[in-house]
């Protein structure tokens, strides 16, 4: 695996590229982008692809990606640009591509704006509010993360974050009634860490999930886009998002085994069938 910065006015870009440039064997890169997820995140799944050049990146401001530019927010177009500037440095698209979660928004983007580069983009779970049919109340859901997140911290930002992603079905009353999610009942501390910068939980990546497709010009792109749902996702949060925006391109998800992280290993803490989901991927892939 090859180590490589891509310095740019705004940020230096950090990405892997495992196997040979050019490619062998006539296929193009297989490149893998998560959000806020890093390259660390595919480790169970690229290995798989042992006969693929892979690559993956960490996005800017994230794992070793320094900023320059004095922001903080995660914005999917200008990640995009960021990921078809690493495709351009590779000098070997269109590459194959698969997305999860933010990353899947970003590479949406990426194909509105750049069809040529991507081949073909399976993208995994992209959590965009903006497709519900219940879109206000999953903002407010959305909103009482960051809430929690403020006032007392990671942990108890992360079990609200756990109660949203978790939840079968549309943000109806019965959700805005239950009791605060409690840290301790998940196995984490109740303390304040003093954190107010994550992510995840902040307002950095709310263009993420904020983010409103242009569903004609991804229709009409000449990039296959296949939308992947995992098998035990169900209706919560990310489920319902990729039913949602794989009908609004007119299509059918994919299923995929497992969950939200099905490609991850035990690494992660949230194992998922990372064999399992690179059969499947190679599947859709053809």
């Amino acid at each position: 695996m090859t180590f490589n910065v891509l310095e740019t006015p705004e940020v230096d870009l950090v990405y892997d590229v495992q196997g040979p440039l050019p490619t062998e064997g006539g296929r193009p890169p297989l490149v893998m982008i998560g959000q806020p997820m890093t390259a660390e995140g595919f480790r169970a799944l690229a290995p798989h692809f042992g006969d693929r050049t892979v690559v993956t990146y960490d996005p800017r401001g994230l794992g070793r990606s320094r900023r320059r530019d004095d922001r903080t927010d995660n914005d999917p177009e200008t990640q995009a640009r960021d990921v078809h500037a690493i495709i351009e440095a590779l000098g070997a698209g269109p590459v194959e591509m698969f997305a999860s979660s933010g990353g899947a928004v970003t590479a949406l983007a990426l194909v509105t704006a750049h069809p040529g580069d991507v081949a073909t983009l399976v993208a995994h779970e992209p959590p965009l509010l903006t497709v519900l049919p219940d879109a206000d109340a999953a903002e407010r859901a959305r909103n009482a993360v960051r809430e929690a997140y403020e006032a007392r911290g990671f942990f108890a930002g992360m079990a609200a974050f756990i109660a949203m992603t978790s939840w079968q079905g549309e943000f109806t009353d019965a959700y805005f009634a239950q009791p605060a999610a409690d840290p301790a009942a998940l196995g984490m501390p109740s303390e304040d860490d003093g954190s107010r910068g994550d992510p995840l939980l902040s307002d950095a990546s709310r263009p993420i999930t904020g983010y409103e497709p242009d569903f004609p010009a991804l229709r009409s792109a000449s990039t296959r886009v296949v939308i992947a749902v995992g098998e035990e996702t169900g209706d919560a949060l990310t489920g319902r998002t990729a039913w949602a925006t794989a009908a609004l391109l007119g299509r059918e998800a994919v299923v995929f085994p497992s969950h939200h992280g099905g490609f991850a290993g035990p690494e992660t803490g949230y194992p998922g069938q990372p064999e399992a989901f690179a059969r499947k991927l190679r599947e859709v892939l053809g």
